[in-house]
C-alpha cells in the first residue's frame, strides 16, 4: 500500500483502537491514521469535505456496532456514493453473525474480519491485517465536480 492512503478506523471501542493502531505499526505500516468514534463524524468527514476528497486514497477499517450511525448504515451510505464506491472497506467487528457478514457483502464491503475475543489472537489477526494492508492496492477517490452540480456525485 502506498504511503498516502490514509487509514480511517471507525471504532468506539478505546482499547480496540489502541491495539489496532500498534499491532498494525508492528506489522510495518507507516500510513496516517485517522480515528473516529462514531458512525456520524466519519460520515460527517467524508461528504463535508465535497471535493477536497480529489485524487485522496483511503482504506476503511469499519465496526459495525457503533453510536449515532452503526458500520452497515456507513457502509450502505459509502457504498452508494460515486465518490467512495470503489473505497476498500474492511469490517472488522465482534459480530460473526452470518446475516450480518451476508448483508455486509451484498452492500459492498471487500474483507469481513471478526475481531477475537481472546486478547492474544486478537493481537495477531491485527498484525496478520496489517501484513495484507501493506500489498493492496488502493483507488484514488475520483475528480468530482465542485458542489452544487448534483448530490452523491452524480
Amino acid at each position: 500500500m502506498k504511503s498516502e492512503t490514509t487509514i480511517i478506523i471507525a471504532e468506539d471501542n478505546e482499547g480496540h483502537v489502541l491495539l489496532v493502531k500498534k499491532n498494525l505499526r508492528r506489522a510495518g505500516i507507516k500510513n496516517e491514521i485517522l480515528h473516529f468514534s462514531n458512525g456520524q463524524d466519519l460520515l460527517d468527514f467524508l461528504f463535508q469535505q465535497g471535493e477536497n476528497q480529489n485524487g485522496k486514497q483511503y482504506l476503511l477499517l469499519l465496526d459495525i456496532r457503533m453510536p449515532k450511525v452503526d458500520g452497515i448504515e456507513v457502509l450502505r451510505q459509502i457504498k452508494q456514493d460515486k465518490r467512495f464506491q470503489k473505497m476498500p472497506v474492511i469490517m472488522l467487528t465482534t459480530t460473526d453473525n452470518p446475516q450480518e457478514i451476508d448483508r455486509c457483502y451484498e452492500l459492498g464491503c471487500n474483507v469481513y474480519i471478526t475481531k477475537p475475543v481472546d486478547y492474544e489472537k486478537f493481537m495477531e489477526a491485527i498484525n496478520r491485517l496489517g501484513l495484507f494492508i501493506m500489498v493492496i492496492e488502493v483507488p484514488k477517490l475520483p475528480e468530482m465536480k465542485p458542489s452544487g452540480e448534483g448530490k452523491n456525485g452524480k
